[in-house]
């Protein structure tokens, strides 16, 4: 039976009423342009509103997101992916929602016990440890030596203030490896599999907490991770969600997967979002602007990838791989039968507009990039591109990192205003330097990222530049481009080497500049054609000298003791490090 079957019925076993996945776009939410998570659309009832269905809900959730577009093609990215979820609004709590978990995962799933550890709220400074969530694990069988208290991904709050609590994770481990006694999070083998929030405080503005009368609860597992987890494959594309879809494309392509794996799941990905997409209730066509952009690019990304497989681009391969993904959801999703025959006439007029020029393009491409002086693509050739092309920037982009080849992207959007007289395109989005708020601690754990920055460049390579950051009050996250996993050698020196900065006390200049002084200055940069014409360059001492948007510290010595918690695998070719300043 399905996974999803499974955990349905399941749940309505237990009094739970399933409810149907919201559209994928959202009907009442215009922040955002896809339901990105199955809680998004049961938001106004987890804030107070009363439900029609009752207070115990299920269901799988169509999802998109956007964000990591640019690593589909990996083993485990997806642009659109289901997620199963049951709610408690103000009726049980954690001790039936743990054990149903456990339950599902054990009985239903038929999971030994000995493959599973959780982790579980550590407690901070104004929530105490969840020694509640401990006992019901022990008291399930799971061992202590399985039961990880962490402060760093173990709480949920959507902002800066309102409901939030502790939340606890399961893992598996997926290894043939002998499963160690104690579990170690950080050990990349185990993988997190389910996630219970129990929603049981409030915070204030004020920054105070109190418990909320009304507490809820809210689940989420990735249905793709899980089947590829289940089924014991380390590439979800090897897993029963996509393997057909992959021997179609193999078969239409006369080609094998092993060799053009990025190609075959990159086109499986996005023509199963594209089917989604133009599926919804909302009438998304491809256009320059919004989703309608998100689904343009989507296709045309896929249109891209068929012609480097050497795909016949007269032939309806498109919509056999669109029918193939039809048949495969259509009983979960109304929709998908509905408006098949939408979701064709949308891929083929986008297929025949783009063959039009694809070709045409790619060889002008070609002939603008050999003729280049300084491996710089100014706007107005991006522009042509995607004035007489067809070529969303995204995808000129593409083209250029493959060369080592930088777009002037700033200067192409300047160009679109211009020229098309219209708003910047939904998918580009705007520059955040990963701060969710600018206090005192985040200033600090914000300088650190420039330390961590500038250790991992003398300890792994010069060759390491920072690919994201994300940081809260708790924590800090560091995206960077690395080859391998580090040693425990590389991350001691890592953590010392800031530490000895922190603790020699330098101070943190910062100057104003035109971006075209701060590169040649030396200034390292993320998303360099984000920024404005005036910059800020921070420099620390001769450790390290990036452009960012702040805020910093005036000296290092505010920063304190920092520590490395873990580092894992981000995306292909980018490590992960979560740390923490203590």
């Amino acid at each position: 039976m399905n996974l999803k079957d499974l955990y349905i019925n399941f749940f309505v076993s237990k009094g739970h009423k399933q409810i149907p996945s919201a559209p994928v776009v959202p009907e009442n939410d215009p922040s955002v342009l896809f339901n990105t998570a199955g809680m998004q659309p049961l938001i106004p009832y987890l804030m107070g509103k009363s439900h029609p269905y009752g207070t115990r809900l299920c269901d799988y959730q169509k999802c998109i997101r956007t964000n990591d577009l640019d690593v589909i093609g990996d083993t485990y990215h997806h642009t659109f992916f289901e997620m199963l979820g049951n709610w408690s609004l103000g009726d049980y709590f954690k001790k039936e929602a743990i054990t149903w978990s456990f339950e599902f995962l054990t009985q239903v799933l038929n999971i030994p016990v000995e493959r599973l550890a959780v982790t579980v709220f550590a407690g901070n400074n104004t929530i105490p440890k969840d020694e509640e969530a401990i006992e019901i694990w022990k008291s399930l069988g799971i061992s202590e030596d399985r039961i990880c208290p962490t402060t760093d991904d173990n709480f949920w709050i959507a902002g800066e203030t309102g409901p939030c609590g502790p939340d606890t994770e399961m893992f598996y481990f997926r290894s043939n490896d002998e499963i160690p006694t104690k579990f170690d999070p950080e050990d990349e083998r185990w993988v997190e599999i389910w996630n219970d929030v129990f929603m049981q405080y409030y915070k204030h503005e004020d920054g105070s907490v109190t418990e909320l009368p009304k507490k809820n609860v809210d689940t989420g597992m990735g249905l793709e991770r899980v089947v590829a987890v289940l089924e014991g494959v380390n590439d979800n594309y090897e897993s029963s969600v996509w393997k057909d879809i992959i021997e179609l494309i193999e078969k239409i392509s006369n080609k094998p997967y092993e060799g053009n794996e990025k190609s075959m799941r990159i086109i499986a990905d996005h023509i199963r979002t594209a089917v989604f997409i133009s599926a919804d209730p909302a009438g998304i066509k491809p256009s320059n602007t919004d989703q309608g952009y998100i689904l343009r690019r989507l296709i045309r990304r896929a249109i891209r990838h068929a012609f480097q497989l050497e795909i016949n681009k007269d032939s309806n391969w498109e919509e056999e791989i669109a029918i193939a993904i039809m048949d495969k959801y259509k009983k979960y999703y109304s929709e998908i039968e509905a408006n098949r025959e939408i979701v064709l006439e949308v891929l083929r007029n986008e297929k025949i507009k783009f063959n039009r020029t694809l070709e045409k393009g790619l060889r002008e491409f070609e002939k603008i990039t050999n003729n280049l002086s300084d491996n710089i693509l100014n706007k107005d050739l991006a522009f042509k591109l995607y004035d007489t092309y067809g070529f969303p920037i995204e995808l000129t982009e593409e083209l250029a990192k493959e060369r080592n080849i930088t777009v002037d992207t700033e200067g192409f959007k300047q160009k679109f205003k211009e020229h098309q007289e219209k708003s910047r395109t939904a998918s580009a989005g705007k520059f955040k330097g990963g701060l969710a708020g600018n206090s005192e601690i985040e200033t600090k754990y914000h300088t650190a990222t420039h330390l961590l920055n500038a250790a991992l460049k003398q300890v792994v390579g010069p060759d390491v530049h920072q690919k994201g950051s994300n940081i809260t009050s708790e924590r800090m996250r560091f995206d960077f481009s690395c080859d391998h996993k580090l040693t425990d050698e590389e991350k001691l020196q890592t953590e010392q080497l800031v530490n000895k900065w922190i603790s020699e006390g330098i101070d943190v200049i910062s100057t104003e500049m035109s971006k075209e002084e701060a590169i040649k200055s030396g200034a390292e940069c993320m998303f360099i054609e984000k920024y404005p014409d005036m910059v800020t360059v921070y420099s620390i001492g001769e450790i390290s000298k990036e452009l960012c948007g702040g805020p910093h510290v005036k000296n290092t010595s505010e920063i304190g003791s920092f520590k490395i918690k873990k580092e894992e695998a981000s995306s292909a070719g980018v490590r992960r490090i979560k740390a923490v300043i203590e």
